[in-house]
């Protein structure tokens, strides 16, 4: 691994090393570019990684204080974890199910396709699917994503199978164990997958992609990325002609340290994104760096969300194998005539006991409460997985009235769901119930949403500077050194889990940033 000097102004500074940050500095340092890799979390690896859910919590999560505001459920229940990712290298690569879904190509024309909302701030994408397809295919093969290039599905478990069975029942045609960047053979000095049921605690045999045994490793074997954990960015510094010159961190012993860069990319998830941003503000970017439009924060999305679970007179075993081992995506489609514009897909899901307690229905007691406790070999569940409508009022702000560990304000995310989003919801709970039903169902159960993995948008691209933050490559409207690599960057949500468009967008960001520093332009 490299060891930068801290004023070496030749290099890339990353902050985050999740799926677009990790990924970025393989593909910058397989192309000879020197990557300072800013981390705010702790090293683990596959023998740390503990299989027990609040433990493994702990050790992943990003825990720090945040505040919420806003009518969305989980501001009630979750005030102080609004989002659920993670604060350790690879990012929550460490903690995904693995759904790698393509975008479909009317998600790519929102506006266009849905015409406009009201009370929605939609817009079209910068890029096309025909942009993204050679790099979702480069994307697809770096994961390991199984039914493409020629790599086979992951089995079904008992939880698919009753997902299955049901869909068959309501008519659905689109229903598998999916699109997984899982292995199901080994593959690219990766095992396979054991169905060991712990696919959120961190994969232990290595099989679930992840930056942090993937992208990193083959990033240091170059001799071009220094990568810096427990290292939490306070501030990005620019020069009298407006451009990043530095980023200031504390290091793992609280110290402040100061690294130059030529160029400065951040990848610090849709909630930390924007907080660094607006809390680099200066008298030449009083509203934020890279704020001009005062676009930074704004149209957080997080998925429409929800879980159906439901009781069988038989054990199913919902959580052996793996977490999201099937999906059904016919209502993922553009069929406003259900009552509402976007889709949705259906994906198995299953909790561990301790989990299921804490999110079934928070702060709840009584016999439904213990009833579901107990039937619990007996469950099966789905996760909804729907686009949400992208508002100027869903957004990421800093609150001064909270500070962190290092003086800084934390963030602020205020949420509401739109009427597109409860309709929806709505929809996706009835099918759910209707699907489990159909197949000798006891009795069923709506879950309401729980802290999000999925979140997005709080720095969007667009064609035009006042619309978004950035524009199809990422590259700030207003600072042409400073990239955005994460979800903050996505113009909707689509219905998609994002991970793959994450990992795809950073792939093809390393191409234009590599062709722009070779050209002198930044």
């Amino acid at each position: 691994m490299a060891d930068f000097k801290h004023d070496d102004d030749s290099v890339v500074v990353i902050i985050g090393s999740g799926a677009g940050g990790g990924t970025l500095a393989n593909e910058l340092c397989q192309k000879g570019i020197k990557v300072v890799l800013l981390e705010a979390g702790a090293r683990q690896n596959q023998g740390t990684f503990i299989n027990d859910e609040w433990p493994s919590f702990a050790q992943l999560a990003w825990g720090d204080t945040r505040t919420t505001s806003g009518t969305w459920r989980v501001a009630k229940d979750f005030p102080n974890l609004p989002a659920w990712i993670c604060k350790t290298v690879g990012g929550t690569t460490t903690h995904w199910a693995g759904a790698s879904l393509r975008l479909q190509e009317h998600e790519f024309h929102a506006l266009s396709t849905y015409g406009a909302v009201k009370d929605a701030n939609l817009l079209d994408w910068p890029v096309t699917l025909a942009d993204l397809e050679p790099y979702y295919a480069r994307a697809e093969d770096k994961m390991g994503v199984t039914r493409t290039q020629d790599i086979p599905g992951l089995p079904g478990n008992n939880n698919f199978k009753v997902l299955y069975n049901g869909a068959q029942k309501l008519g659905y045609t689109e229903c598998s164990t999916g699109h997984m960047a899982i292995n199901s053979r080994p593959r690219a000095n990766r095992a396979s997958c054991q169905q060991l049921g712990f696919c959120f605690q961190g994969c232990k045999m290595g099989a679930k992609w992840s930056t942090l045994y993937t992208e990193i490793p083959a990033a240091e074997a170059t001799g071009n990325l220094d990568l810096r954990p427990s290292s939490q960015v306070l501030h990005i510094e620019h020069n009298d002609k407006g451009l990043v010159s530095a980023v200031v961190y504390a290091d793992a012993t609280g110290q402040q340290m100061r690294q130059a860069a030529r160029l400065v990319a951040v990848a610090g998830n849709a909630i930390e994104t924007p907080r660094l941003l607006l809390n680099s503000s200066s008298s030449r970017f009083p509203q934020g760096l890279g704020n001009g439009a005062g676009m930074v924060g704004k149209h957080y999305m997080r998925h429409t969300t929800g879980s159906v679970f439901a009781e069988f007179s038989e054990p199913v075993h919902f959580y052996r194998g793996t977490i999201m081992a099937g999906i059904i995506s016919d209502e993922v489609k553009f069929k406003p005539e259900r009552g509402f514009v976007g889709g949705y897909e259906m994906e198995t899901i299953s909790l561990g006991p301790s989990f299921l307690g804490a999110f079934f229905n928070p702060g709840a007691w009584g016999p439904d409460f213990t009833r579901v406790m107990e039937q619990y070999t007996h469950l099966a569940g789905l996760w909804i997985v729907g686009e949400d409508m992208p508002r100027e009022t869903n957004r990421v702000t800093v609150n001064s009235a909270v500070k962190d560990q290092y003086g800084m304000p934390v963030a602020n995310v205020h949420y509401d769901d739109h009427p597109n989003d409860l309709a929806m919801r709505e929809h996706a709970f009835t099918q759910g119930q209707a699907l489990y039903s159909a197949v000798g169902a006891l009795k069923t159960h709506r879950v309401p949403p729980y802290p999000s993995t999925h979140n997005l948008g709080t720095c969007r691209m667009s064609t035009k500077a006042e619309d978004g933050v950035c524009n199809g490559h990422g590259q700030s409207h207003e600072v042409a050194n400073l990239f955005i690599s994460d979800g903050s960057q996505f113009t909707t949500s689509a219905a998609e889990n994002p991970t793959l468009t994450i990992v795809t967008l950073a792939i093809r960001q390393a191409d234009y940033i590599a062709q722009e520093m070779k050209e002198g332009r930044v």
